[in-house]
């Protein structure tokens, strides 16, 4: 089998099993692009599939994209009910005095948690950050063991945090693979969208000054279907950027580490895209109670035979042009005694690609037959017997 082949039968088995489940083995076997950037990678974000990558694995430092597992450990508390945009947040002289990209927030003054949220988002506040931080955890450092903790679970190998902002640190370092696998995660709170998506904003402070927020990532203003995630730079990580967008129907996540300058990182981050999109598209191969159009036999039931459905579905990522190259086998008793029961597993279908299994579905009987009553079973008993 293909090495394309081998790594769309495990998406495959990993759509089924596990939806958010990173793919071990990259669909393409080499990065299709001449890419400067010395780490890149690009995801389907449904089910965490890489697409393509070079040097995913190796730790870099990646500037305030480090924010972006600040903000999934931010969301959490929200989907727990542990945290409220509508939180009251005091921000504290040192959350105020951070440095770089600020919100240009006033020390004791208090902020409603969206606030601080929308301007980390935005902006890349780092301020904002240390407050969000402070506000759920008690200190930054408090909050950075939970950060750590948060990649431990996640699996994130080559992941290590030392502050919530993303300034350097030593010790301070991520991947290409670990973040795409963050931004992942971070696509399961939809509420993010509403503020990475936004290309300008105002904060309104409480003394009433306002400071206007710029989206550091221009790719939300500049490429179609593009809606959020991070951007980042220091003299250590150079230019970084994790982006994503979505057409038609499939999103994809694209991470960009270590770039020269910062058009460049926006440059390949878009060819990157464009690529995946041109390239593969998400197809819904089939869905759970599609008829195959087959009929087993059934004995000693209230019919003669019964309709035979598939019992889950498949859609996964193809290459333009593939789905054409699929086919189905189903393996199937040659018959099935009553009673049967709507759902029941009867055999298996096998989907092929260009003739190769790629995935097994359940086979399901798509109604109930049950047995006949008393009268009737006893006419079937002696017509079968004459």
């Amino acid at each position: 089998m293909s090495r394309f082949l081998r790594a769309l039968s495990v998406l495959v088995a990993l759509c089924l099993v596990l939806p958010a489940a990173a793919l071990a083995e990259p669909l393409e076997a080499a990065c299709p692009l001449t890419l400067t950037a010395p780490s890149a990678l690009l995801m389907e974000a449904n089910t965490g599939t890489v697409i393509f990558e070079k040097d995913a694995q190796a730790a870099r430092p990646a500037a305030s994209i480090t924010k972006l597992m600040t903000l999934l450990i931010a969301f959490e508390r929200m989907a727990e009910n542990t945290a409220s945009m509508k939180d009251a947040v005091t921000v504290s002289t040192a959350a105020a005095r951070q440095t770089g990209s600020q919100a240009f927030l006033d020390a004791g003054a208090t902020y409603p948690l969206e606030t601080l949220i929308k301007a980390t988002i935005i902006a890349s506040a780092n301020d904002a950050a240390v407050a969000i931080a402070e506000h759920l955890a008690g200190t930054e450092g408090q909050f950075v063991a939970l950060m750590n903790k948060k990649a431990a679970q996640m699996g994130l190998e080559n992941t290590h945090y030392v502050n919530c902002t993303g300034l350097p640190a030593e010790g301070q370092y991520t991947c290409a693979e670990d973040v795409a696998r963050i931004a992942c995660a971070l696509c399961a709170h939809p509420d993010y969208f509403k503020y990475s998506s936004i290309w300008m904003d105002t904060l309104t402070h409480p003394s009433g000054r306002v400071t206007d927020l710029t989206n550091t990532n221009r790719l939300v203003r500049f490429y179609d279907g593009c809606d959020g995630f991070k951007t980042g730079s220091t003299n250590e990580a150079k230019y970084c950027l994790c982006a994503t967008a979505e057409k038609g129907g499939m999103r994809l996540i694209a991470v960009v580490l270590g770039v020269p300058n910062s058009q460049t990182r926006f440059d390949e981050a878009r060819a990157m895209m464009d690529w995946g999109f041109s390239t593969y598209a998400r197809e819904d191969i089939c869905r759970p109670g599609d008829l195959l159009g087959m009929q087993l036999p059934v004995t000693l039931g209230t019919r003669e035979q019964v309709d035979i459905a598939l019992g889950s579905g498949l859609s996964m990522l193809l290459k333009a042009g593939d789905k054409a190259g699929l086919s189905f086998d189903a393996s199937l008793p040659e018959s099935l005694s009553a009673p049967v029961k709507k759902g029941q597993e009867v055999g298996q279908v096998h989907i092929l690609l260009h003739g190769e299994v790629i995935a097994a579905l359940p086979a399901v009987a798509a109604e109930d037959v049950p047995l006949p009553g008393m009268l009737d079973g006893i006419t079937r008993l002696w017509d079968n017997w004459k």
